[in-house]
């Protein structure tokens, strides 16, 4: 059992991760606008659909015209998998977003379907469907119906190369006997169509929740952490570091959004990136399953979490050149070689292993779930 000190820690840390997703809401960031965000209201929900969440979790935000279903979920499921989707029939969301990686590619830089390569890596879409928004640089896209838009038609660069083959793409799926029934199923009435695909899709998306790291075991059932894991608690919400400043919340990304919640936003912004990217905005990403998520940093400059620390604890230099955007946050702070190896096993802590292979997020052709494609994730 946690000894009183270490209570106290968890309590701070439960404070840091949970306050922004119940209502007991910080101020915007320093660093960018604040955003009105208003909550779910009246959303009808299939009966059929259960959310399985996390002890502590609290329900997702999920827009009035997108209401959950288990057919849907389903649907976005096998879509999110399917190599129709791209223009040439080579690539899916999943070429991008690996589960055993959190759902990041593993690349500096994402690559889309004809090799053309992204200007910033894939994010992570762990817990997803609590961000205030969304992709690196973009406060505006708070919607992930609207952001599963972007990898299917961008042009500029070549993502999954829809633009221009719409019509191919579609008569692909409305040509298979399965998937128009799996549509009817999820969409009654409604055609196959663009809108209906990344509807689907977002509605998968919203269930891939993560809350089962030891981080997590440590805070909601007292399983003690490793001494070094809680050295490095200890020294990520400390006033010296200040990591929780930028990595706070419920996904340790700063705000979150859920169902019940009404509260000023403003996106945590990562304070070096302001200056090492010719004064460019980035949001500070989620912390959760970091550690199978390299390379790092919005263009995958470094290789290992080591790296990352390194770079922060030096202010975030060397840089390009400094910015007028430049944050009092990306200082610098001092530590030892076992601080470091202390902070390093506690990011470790944040590892979910069940959602890294957990059946309900994988490939329902290759779990020989292809058959049962109306049925909802088991």
């Amino acid at each position: 059992m946690p000894t009183a000190s270490s209570s106290r820690v968890a309590a701070c840390a439960f404070s840091a991760l949970f306050s922004m997703a119940v209502g007991c809401v910080s101020g915007p960031s320093r660093d960018s606008p604040a955003q009105r965000i208003e909550p779910a209201t009246a959303v009808p929900t299939d009966p059929a659909f259960t959310w399985q969440l996390p002890t502590g979790f609290p329900e997702p935000y999920v827009p009035a015209n997108n209401p959950m279903s288990a057919a849907k979920v389903s649907l976005g499921r096998y879509l999110f998998y399917d190599t129709r989707l791209s223009g040439n029939g080579h690539f899916s969301c999943a070429s991008c977003h690996r589960q055993k990686l959190a759902f990041t590619d593993g690349r500096d830089r994402a690559m889309g379907s004809t090799g053309e390569l992204h200007p910033r890596s894939a994010m992570s879409l762990t817990n997803v469907a609590y961000s205030a928004s969304y992709n690196w640089a973009d406060p505006a896209l708070t919607l992930l119906e609207d952001q599963a838009l972007g990898p299917l038609l961008n042009r500029k660069p070549i993502e999954l190369g829809v633009a221009g083959r719409e019509d191919e793409v579609l008569d692909r799926l409305r040509a298979d006997v399965e998937t128009v029934a799996s549509f009817e199923a999820a969409f009654p009435g409604e055609p196959i169509s663009l809108a209906t695909i990344v509807r689907a899709i977002a509605a998968f998306e919203r269930t891939l929740v993560s809350g089962n790291s030891p981080y997590d075991r440590y805070l909601f059932w007292g399983e003690p952490l490793t001494d070094g894991e809680m050295r490095g608690l200890k020294l990520f919400f400390s006033e010296r570091l200040r990591c929780a400043e930028c990595h706070s919340g419920l996904n340790l990304s700063g705000p979150v959004r859920a169902a019940d919640a009404t509260f000023e936003i403003g996106e945590r912004v990562d304070p070096a990136a302001q200056r090492s990217d010719g004064g460019q905005r980035f949001k500070a990403p989620t912390l959760r399953n970091i550690a199978v998520t390299a390379p790092y940093m919005h263009d995958g400059r470094f290789s290992s979490l080591e790296e990352v620390v390194r770079f922060y604890a030096a202010g975030g230099r060397p840089v390009v050149r400094a910015s007028v955007l430049e944050s009092e946050l990306a200082g610098g702070f001092s530590l030892t070689d076992r601080e470091l190896e202390d902070l390093i096993a506690f990011l470790g802590a944040l590892t979910d292993h069940d959602f890294l292979g957990d059946p309900r997020f994988a490939d329902p052709r290759e779990s020989g779930q292809s058959d049962t494609l109306l049925a909802p994730p088991v």
